[in-house]
């Protein structure tokens, strides 16, 4: 009992201070995916705030951190200049409509949840998912590399002179803390994220050194500060925004997009933490709950989100592995913008620099590099195409575009392994032994492997070692037993599946004479006695 109580005690405390590590990290993040969006940065914390705490309240994955992300930022942009076009520049409708949008895209989440479509997430192959969090590893990077410049004249400038010398410097320092920390024996319980960014926070304050900082970001993106209400009441959204079917056909093609970029970045990260905690979460409650989250931050005015990567690898190297962890977040990020704007703002932007990049030294799939020559050259190709795609687009193009890729390669594999191996009976029939998968991509090898034309008068195929996957290989030996009837022989199926007998049956009657139901195989008997079973053999367990 007393083990029990220390571990719970020790998980709450870890749990907390990963926490409160990630709310001082999600600020900066949430407000820059609020720029990019073209919306106030309220918009943005109230999203990271209302998404985290509820995904870590209902999620399928605890430990994990959801709010405002640049993916789903990337397509709202779009959304909220074309909304904005359709009225009167002050009327911002744009705004309103990325709610609404938003809703929308909850409730598809939603469903996907309860259709139980989470669980296909788990057919993307290895070679994608090292594909996807290199390029999420790469894109990271590069997002902080915006944090190295300033604005002159309402123009981005890359830094230098010594306040390039003192970015450097603070980032490479909280590197080095978090770094260096964990290797000090006395220190290795304390999270190491959270110690540098108030030990880099306090030299800079004390130091009065003059470095961009939370505030100076904000401000410079056109924002006013991290105080103020929520950004739009409840109601407000539906009053502003013509409730019919021209809006429904505006908003749903990016609500479907929105829907389906936020579910598979939720459920590969999901995948992700659990590789890292050997542990695993449930894909369609996780589903859910970011549905529900989104229809709630939609009502009450935020810009929507997902799983975050970064801030989830964040919470899980600083000891997070509970739901407190992301409940502690989502509190304190509320309470930094109600209460601790002022202090919250002092925060150097380098010191999170250097803990972003921190993690994406940490997501980077280094061995990526030691294993590709010694994997197949279609999966090295998938790996960089899912990389290079992730960068250049999004992670939903990506990731479909290597799920697709592989999918071929392995329809083409297989459709090569079809084989069949001919012998003669004393009688003179011909017999045709089948192995291997027929479907749709091996219908021509499968074709190739026969003589019609020079083939006796009686032949048969045996499809002892054969599986018929789908409609294309029905269709295939219909064809086939049309051929040998019109050249006048006979021809008999043995060992065809039960579901594919079935489809013969109804597709056409010739096949009740064709097809050997009655099969006298040792192949195909249990090596028992049925002495040794006296009840039927469905009511045991194997």
């Amino acid at each position: 009992m007393t083990e029990f109580i220390t571990k719970r005690v020790k998980n709450v405390r870890n749990d907390v201070l990963s926490g409160i590590t990630v709310a001082l990290a999600l600020v900066p993040e949430a407000v820059a995916f609020a720029f990019v969006a073209g919306v106030d940065p309220l918009v943005g914390l109230y999203a990271a705030f209302m998404i985290g705490l509820i995904t870590s309240i209902f999620g399928g994955r605890p430990g994990m951190i959801s709010g405002a992300t640049g993916a789903l930022a990337v397509v709202m942009v779009s959304l909220v200049a074309e909304g904005n076009a359709m009225g009167n520049p002050d009327e911002n409708l744009g705004l309103y409509y990325l709610f609404l949008t938003v809703m929308l895209m909850g409730i598809i989440q939603v469903l996907a949840g309860v259709f139980k479509l989470g669980k296909f997430v788990r057919l993307i192959p290895h070679p994608v998912m090292m594909g996807f969090v290199n390029g999420l590893a790469i894109v990271i990077f590069l997002s902080q590399l915006g944090m190295f410049t300033k604005t002159v004249n309402g123009e981005k400038t890359w830094l230098e002179g010594s306040s390039l010398w003192y970015m450097i410097g603070l980032v490479g320092l909280t590197m080095l803390i978090m770094w260096g920390l964990p290797k000090l024996k006395a220190t290795k319980k304390l999270p190491e994220a959270l110690i540098a960014i108030l030990v880099v926070s306090s030299i800079v304050i004390f130091s009065n050194l003059d470095v961009a900082t939370v505030g100076s970001f904000i401000r410079d993106g056109g924002g006013t500060g991290l105080e103020g209400g929520f950004p739009v009441p409840v109601l407000e959204t539906f009053s502003n925004t013509p409730l019919n079917l021209e809006t429904l056909k505006f908003i749903f093609p990016y609500a479907l997009i929105l829907a389906a970029i936020g579910l598979i970045e939720s459920l590969m990260t999901l995948n992700l933490i659990d590789d890292l905690t050997e542990t695993r979460g449930n894909t369609n409650r996780e589903c859910m709950a970011q549905g529900g989250a989104n229809i709630i931050t939609g009502l009450f005015g935020g810009m929507g989100g997902c799983a975050m990567i970064g801030q989830s690898i964040i919470n899980i190297k600083s000891g997070g592995r509970g739901r407190l962890s992301g409940i502690t977040a989502a509190v304190f990020l509320l309470m930094f913008i109600l209460f601790a704007s002022s202090l919250i703002e002092q925060v150097p932007i380098a010191a999170l620099v250097g803990v972003m990049f921190m993690v994406v030294i940490g997501t980077f799939a280094w061995s990526s590099f030691r294993i590709m020559n010694k994997i197949p050259k279609t999966d090295v190709f998938v790996l960089i195409l899912v990389s290079s795609l992730t960068v250049i687009f999004d992670l939903a193009i990506a990731v479909v575009s290597g799920v697709i890729v592989s999918a071929l390669v392995f329809a083409w594999e297989n459709a090569k392994r079809i084989r069949a191996r001919k012998r003669f009976r004393e009688d003179g029939t011909k017999i045709y032994e089948i192995w291997g998968p027929l479907f749709f991509g091996s219908i021509s090898a499968f074709n190739s492997k026969f003589d019609v034309k020079n083939d006796p008068e009686n032949v048969e195929i045996d499809f002892v070692e054969a599986r018929i996957s789908d409609h294309s290989a029905i269709e295939a030996i219909f064809a086939l037993v049309e051929k040998y009837h019109t050249a006048g022989k006979n021809i008999t199926l043995k060992h065809l599946s039960e579901d594919c007998k079935v489809l013969l049956y109804k597709a056409s009657p010739i096949f009740t004479d064709i097809i050997v139901e009655d099969i006298d195989d040792p192949r195909y008997h249990l090596a028992a006695n049925p002495e040794d079973f006296p009840k039927p053999l469905g009511e045991y367990k194997f």
